[in-house]
Order: structure tokens, then C-alpha cells, then sequence
């Protein structure tokens, strides 16, 4: 069994801790458990939440001991320093093998383990240029959704939290699974990571400069990778290291992430034909959109858009 555990501090955001605990601590009907859901703090006892009440957690420290997945579900006010008690926790775990996820603010708490440095890593877009001051030696990517390096995650907002905790089950027991545990969440399956965070500023031009846009005005296009690279005038080779640096992906994997988000949104906003959805993307023909969709979300076109006018 997959142990889970959420590190919380006063004063806790509930949402950011339910994303969690909604993923990785429900059990849908039918379905084998695969996980083990609790909650842990530095000091057991009552913690203050956000939404105006204090939670009983009897769970200290030792919990992270024995933890195979460490969340830290936010981390308010964001400047609070990380006591060494915990510090030494966080690194103790990952130094066995632990995977470390922070969502939202809980960045700021997982950089200043220092396992951040010298990586990708995202945060709630309102919070990007904080962290990126404070943390210099993070390469800061708020352009994203959650960003994965395997041993240490990073989500944007709480919601993306959800993302980034889908991501996660499907890496452990497959997109199907996942689909399976969104459904039963009433979530349409979730979103890639490389897909942009909604209400942001434009993208960070010492990154991609204006990549995004332009990909998106021409998505219908046969794009390549040395298409972008052209774009902004570097080579394929220094292309693929930009983005594996700032968003810790490759330019393929981000562009046909781009091309699947652009479809969903189609699917969600028009009544076209799943074979007029895949042209306007660029991916050709239905059978290419069906397998991209099912590869990346674990359904179908159809019947993701079936699930949302259903829900």
C-alpha cells in the first residue's frame, strides 16, 4: 500500500488540502485501493484552517518517516520560514525514495528544503514572481500547471492541485485508473501539466517568448519542433533544453499537449464533430485525436464530452 501523507501547518488552506485528500484518500465503488491517506503536522493537536475552524491532528513528524509520497498542501502566510525539524523531515524522506508534491503555495516550503534549486518548478501565477525573487536558484515556469520531476512535483493554485494529484495516480496505476477516480470526483479527466494556467499575464518572454501564442494561432498547421525552434531562432538542440529547463518537458511532448487542450476546449465549447475538432487542432483525423485523447486522458473525445454535458 502507497502511504500518503498531507503536512499541514496552522493556518491550513482546507481546499488545498481536500485536493489531496479527495484524490488519494477516497476509494471510488469497484475499484482496488491503492493508497494509504493521512495527515501529519509538527506539533499534533488542533490546527487552524482557513475556513475559520481547527482540525485534530494527532499525527506528528513521524508520520513523514514512513511516508511514500509527502504533500504539502499550501503553505500561508507564504515567508514563513521552514523550522529545522521539518526541513530535516522533508529530507530525510526524499533521501530514502519519498516523492515530494507541494501544491500552491506549498513551494515555498519545498524550495527552502533546497530541492529545488537548479529545477522547474510552478506556483499559483499571483506568487511566481515571489518565489522567483526569493528563490533565484529555482527556475520558475508560471506558465504551467504542475510541473513533475519524478522525486519533487510542483502544482499551480489549489485546483491544479487536483491536476497534478491525477498525474500522480496515473503514473502509479495508469491513465485508466485515474479517469476512474476523476469520473467519480464529477472532474472531467484531468488536464496535462504543460497547459496554461487560466488568468495569467502573458507568458515570461525570457522563456519561450511569444512560443505560445503563435503555436496557438497555428495549431490547424503541420507544426514541427524545427518549426518552433525557427520561430525563435535557436536550433532544435537548444530548443529542447529551454524547455526542459523551464518547464521540464520536451517541445514535442508540449506542443501536442497544446493541441489536445486546444481540442478539449472544443469539445467543451462547440458542437463540432470530433473529426472537425481534430483537423482544427492539427491532429488530422479522428482516429489520431482518439488515440492522442485516450493516451494523455485515459477517455475518448466522445465521451469526455458526454461526461461534461451529463455532469
Amino acid at each position: 500500500m502507497h502511504r500518503v501523507v498531507a503536512l499541514v501547518r496552522p493556518v491550513q488552506s482546507t481546499f488545498a488540502l481536500g485536493c489531496a485528500g479527495e484524490v488519494f484518500g477516497t476509494v471510488p465503488p469497484g475499484t482496488p485501493c491503492h493508497y494509504e491517506f493521512e495527515v501529519a503536522t509538527e506539533t499534533p493537536g488542533p490546527v487552524p484552517t482557513s475556513a475559520g475552524y481547527a482540525m485534530s491532528v494527532p499525527r506528528g513528524l513521524s508520520a513523514v518517516e514512513s511516508a511514500d509520497t509527502v504533500i504539502i498542501p499550501g503553505w500561508t502566510p507564504v515567508e514563513t520560514p521552514l523550522s529545522a525539524r521539518v526541513r530535516d523531515a522533508l529530507l530525510r524522506a526524499h533521501g530514502r525514495g519519498a516523492r515530494l508534491v507541494s501544491i500552491c503555495g506549498g513551494v515555498f516550503a519545498l524550495a527552502r528544503t533546497g530541492l529545488l534549486d537548479g529545477r522547474c518548478a510552478t506556483t499559483h501565477w499571483a506568487r511566481a514572481d515571489r518565489l522567483r525573487q526569493e528563490f533565484p536558484r529555482v527556475r520558475v515556469a508560471p506558465d504551467v500547471l504542475y510541473v513533475d520531476h519524478g522525486d519533487v512535483a510542483t502544482s499551480a493554485g489549489a485546483g491544479a492541485g487536483i491536476d497534478l494529484c491525477l498525474h500522480l495516480v496515473a503514473r502509479d496505476h495508469g491513465a485508466a485508473h485515474a479517469a476512474l477516480v476523476a469520473r467519480y470526483m464529477v472532474m472531467p479527466a484531468h488536464r496535462d501539466g504543460g497547459q496554461a494556467q487560466p488568468a495569467l499575464p502573458a507568458p515570461p518572454t525570457d522563456a519561450l517568448g511569444d512560443l505560445t501564442g503563435w503555436v496557438d494561432a497555428r495549431l490547424g498547421s503541420a507544426l514541427s519542433v524545427a518549426d518552433l525552434a525557427g520561430q525563435l531562432r535557436v536550433s532544435p538542440r537548444t530548443l529542447a533544453r529551454r524547455f526542459a529547463a523551464q518547464l521540464g518537458t520536451s517541445p514535442g511532448a508540449w506542443l501536442l499537449a497544446r493541441r489536445v487542450a486546444a481540442a478539449r476546449a472544443l469539445l467543451e465549447e462547440t458542437d463540432l464533430p470530433v473529426e472537425a475538432v481534430a483537423a482544427r487542432v492539427g491532429l488530422t483525423s479522428a482516429t489520431n485525436l482518439r488515440r492522442r485523447f485516450r493516451a494523455q486522458l485515459g477517455t475518448t473525445p466522445g465521451a469526455y464530452r458526454r461526461a461534461l454535458r451529463d455532469g
